[in-house]
């Protein structure tokens, strides 16, 4: 295997592999937003009409309190955005750490062995 990190074939594919993953990431958290966040929010109706009128932070944690499954919904909606923000700053700032870059090496690695019959292979390794 070490002889393939020299492969610049191998490099691209690893790369490849890694953007594969971020849009993964961004369609999850997009379709978070999607099909979880409406509904929360329209479970919370009453209570943004009534922030409207008189706003104050108890009205917000009071109206959150009794509206559990809402604030469940909204808070896997902002969590998983901070998560994807917070993994994808890091790897643009300071690089992919090397345990992740191993195992994306050898998902390639692995990809690249099965062939054809990988439902990622004609993503990464043509």
């Amino acid at each position: 295997m070490e002889n393939l990190e020299k492969d610049p074939i191998f490099n691209a594919q690893v790369q490849k592999l890694h953007r594969l993953t971020v849009y993964g990431r961004w369609l999850f958290v997009a379709v978070l937003w999607i099909l979880i966040a409406p509904i929360s929010l329209w479970n919370l109706r009453g209570e943004i009409a009534l922030w409207r009128q008189y706003f104050t932070w108890v009205a917000v944690r009071y109206g959150l309190y009794f509206h559990p499954l809402a604030t469940l919904g909204l808070a896997l909606c902002i969590g998983m955005t901070a998560s994807v923000l917070v993994w994808q700053s890091r790897n643009i700032l300071f690089g992919l750490p090397k345990r992740d870059r191993e195992l994306l090496e050898k998902r390639v690695f692995l990809i690249r062995e099965q062939g054809a019959t990988h439902p990622l292979w004609k993503w990464i390794c043509r």
